[in-house]
């Protein structure tokens, strides 16, 4: 008789961030896991992976980890005999990175260090993955004996989900996820290579904030969306397959979901977790906007040779909004081949070199990178979004 592996998922509902109702909510979630003191054993040290996207922004953008959200699970990590690092390796013109989003405020009042990775360099670590034989790690991250995931429950417009697989992708160099969105230019390889660097540091805890989530086009560039929830679990491939439900899509669909459940990372099929706390049904958000690339179902339904043909179709293709840049020059800085160039006091974006990685609508803070569709990609992202509906109502 087969054995099948199961995942325990922790899920509460929270209306706000209240810090008190934060406190009580982090109780109740992680003594569902059985209380945070079981899971880490005194004197460890622990690293807080957080969420925090560059260049740095205000937290109620729904950009980054909410700073309360965060400040309540160090109050009770400062309960245990641990020693606590936050960090994320963030690019930042700011003399520090973490003021604008009350990152540095909140670390510097629990007294718990806050780190730029860069700041730690970096260190070459083995990849058994299945594209990456080699990458580069922050010791602070290699060397904890306990790796807390906070990550924010957010849309991607290349990766189409932002969650706890993907959050472990600050934790190499900014220089190299420069060089990997140049190389990878295929959101389902692009999303391989993800879930390679996630099996080189699984976390121990993923902690999601799902209270106010990014929906749209993220991970900057979205609106914030009420949800309602925190979910919890050891198994992070779990947390992101809740997350996906709640926000009425099938986790399957979403290649880090199902590249990390295949090899055996953690259980991405929602009908192999058990889920403690509230009823999922009782907090799935219906009316949650994925991404319009978010179209999986294309490449279960069709051969490769076709599906390739379909994708070139959907690839956004970025314009700047000259009304709306301010000429910071985020997009120029992380574009990978230099299509995003500064000419003439403006910015503008060479189309014959753009390889459609969306870095430059991922930094842009001040929604000044449209994302132009074919019309092709348009009918067959309508044709997706009904199918998924209907059999939305039937699952």
């Amino acid at each position: 008789m087969t054995i099948v592996k199961k995942a325990s998922v922790s899920l509460v509902k929270i209306t706000d961030y209240d810090s008190e109702k934060i406190h009580n909510a982090l109780e109740t979630c992680l003594l569902n896991l059985g209380g945070i003191e079981k899971l880490i054993q005194p004197r460890s040290n622990v690293f807080v992976k957080i969420n925090h996207l560059s260049p740095p922004s205000l937290p109620e953008k729904a950009i980054v980890t909410h700073p309360l959200f965060t400040r309540g699970v160090l109050c009770l990590l400062k309960q245990l005999d641990v020693n606590i690092t936050v960090g994320d390796d963030i690019y930042s013109k700011e003399e520090d990175g973490f003021l604008i989003s009350g990152y540095r405020q909140i670390c510097d009042e629990l007294g718990v260090r806050l780190l730029n990775l860069k700041e730690a360099g970096f260190q070459e670590v083995r990849c058994k993955g299945e594209l990456l034989e080699k990458i580069f790690i922050s010791p602070p991250v290699l060397e904890a004996d306990f790796i807390l995931n906070l990550p924010k429950l957010k849309t991607h417009s290349f990766a189409i989900f932002t969650g706890a697989i993907k959050n472990m992708f600050g934790v190499i160099p900014h220089g190299l996820r420069h060089r990997y969105h140049r190389e990878f230019i295929k959101n389902d390889v692009f999303s391989q290579m993800l879930v390679d660097i996630f099996s080189c540091v699984p976390p121990h805890l993923t902690i999601m904030d799902g209270i106010v989530a990014m929906e749209g086009e993220g991970p900057s560039a979205g609106n914030p969306k009420k949800v309602g929830v925190i979910i919890a679990s050891k198994d992070a491939v779990a947390v992101d397959a809740v997350a996906l439900k709640i926000t009425g899509s099938n986790p399957m669909n979403i290649y880090t979901i199902q590249n990390a459940h295949e090899r055996g990372l953690g259980i991405g099929r929602i009908e192999d977790i058990e889920i403690t706390g509230e009823n999922i049904h009782d907090v799935e958000v219906r009316d949650f906007k994925h991404s319009t690339i978010a179209i999986g179902l294309f490449k279960r339904k069709l051969p490769s040779f076709l599906y390739a043909s379909i994708q070139n179709q959907l690839t956004f293709i970025p314009e700047i909004i000259t009304e709306n840049c301010t000429v910071c020059l985020e997009c120029v800085n992380i574009c990978p081949l230099d299509a995003a160039r500064f000419k003439e006091d403006s910015v503008r974006i060479e189309k014959s070199l753009c390889i459609h990685c969306l870095c430059c609508h991922e930094v842009c803070r001040y929604q000044a990178v449209k994302l132009n569709q074919r019309p092709l990609g348009k009918m067959i992202r309508r044709v997706s979004s009904l199918y998924e509906k209907i059999v939305s109502l039937f699952t």
